[in-house]
């Protein structure tokens, strides 16, 4: 009887929590879903630039399996490929290929375009078998490992996602041990409120990104082409924004659980979404997401310093977003405390 009894108040309990409930049953399947959709996305077309080819040659090609783009000049086609229009060129010179250059930083899309060249190459050249081609890099090199690409992506992850669950809960405590009440009873306007907590957090921020990026770079041995000066900036406007976002969210939390239960909506899709996985694969149901979401911006900023050795004209743009989503949740983090209290 007293087993059945326990057992009967914990069902109660997860009846009357239907936040609890709904994240049990539809969590999940929102999250599968995003997985199917996410894998099971178009193939990668690689895209290919051919500068000064003949006729001849560009009709012996099976371009089924490629985004083809004609240049009339190197420099035309080195711009695009640092413009992501293309993965990178092949220079001819007369009917023979000349050379082959690739923009670099990511290893997977290399290997598609050198992969499909293989096959060109005995399409163009029958006679000369299968030689080996050595490709030029505008980033990175040969010797890039798939680490070195999604590092800077990971960095932004684990600030985002430990400022995130750290400031929410912090905040929460605040408001359910009756510290916020307080605040809220006295002269303090609201956006002071808002304001002394995010700088008052942000200092441990601030801590967090450092170490974070310079553990990354210094120790685990991160490939680095730019300045460490931006990739720290980038870190730190980036935890930033998870942490207005984080004492954003926890106005709408009772408890810890009920704050963790926010990773898989605002965590998870950001994890997707941030370059990890080609968005270009994506199924076009759900490739509208990264733009909306914080870390897709500044995994590309940290991409631009660290991979690609760009500087501040590269990623100042990436900044402005970043800087904007911190802006946008402080407002709301203004208007959220009228839930507790009318000052």
């Amino acid at each position: 009887m007293r087993i059945r009894a326990l057992a009967i108040r914990i069902i109660r309990q997860f009846l009357r929590d239907k936040r609890t409930l709904a994240m049990m049953l539809v969590a999940p399947l929102l999250i599968l879903t995003m997985l199917h959709l996410v894998f099971n996305g178009e193939n990668y077309l690689s895209k290919v630039g051919f500068v000064n080819a003949p006729d001849a040659a560009i009709n012996k090609l099976d371009l089924k399996d490629v985004k083809m783009t004609e240049y009339e000049s190197e420099k035309i086609a080195e711009k695009a490929a640092l413009d992501h229009s293309i993965d990178g060129y092949i220079v001819f010179e007369g009917p023979m290929v000349d050379k082959i250059v690739l923009e670099g930083s990511d290893p997977s899309v290399n290997g598609a375009f050198m992969k499909w060249f293989q096959q060109a190459a005995k399409q163009l050249m029958p006679s000369q078998g299968s030689p080996e081609w050595n490709a030029e890099y505008l980033h990175g090199s040969e010797d890039m490992g798939q680490f070195d690409y999604f590092g800077p992506v990971l960095l932004g992850f684990f600030a985002f996602f430990f400022v995130f669950i750290i400031s929410g809960i912090s905040f929460l405590r605040e408001r359910t041990s009756g510290t916020l009440e307080k605040l809220l009873s006295s002269p303090l306007r609201k956006w002071e409120i808002v304001v002394g907590y995010i700088l008052g957090f942000g200092l441990f921020t601030l801590l967090q990104a450092t170490l974070i990026a310079w553990y990354a770079i210094y120790i685990l041995g991160m490939l680095m082409e730019g300045s460490f000066i931006y990739v720290l900036l980038i870190t730190l406007m980036l935890s930033m924004t998870a942490l207005t976002l984080g004492t954003l969210l926890s106005a709408f939390a009772n408890n810890e659980f009920q704050m963790i239960q926010f990773i898989p909506i605002i965590i998870v899709p950001q994890f997707f979404f941030s370059g990890l996985i080609n968005l270009e694969t994506i199924s076009d149901w759900l490739s509208w997401l990264g733009p909306i979401t914080p870390l897709y911006y500044a995994a590309e900023a940290l991409r631009d310093i660290m991979v690609r050795g760009y500087g501040w004209d590269a990623i100042y743009g990436n900044l402005l977003m970043l800087a904007g989503f911190s802006a946008l949740f402080m407002l709301l983090n203004i208007l959220a405390l009228r839930k507790h209290r009318a000052v």
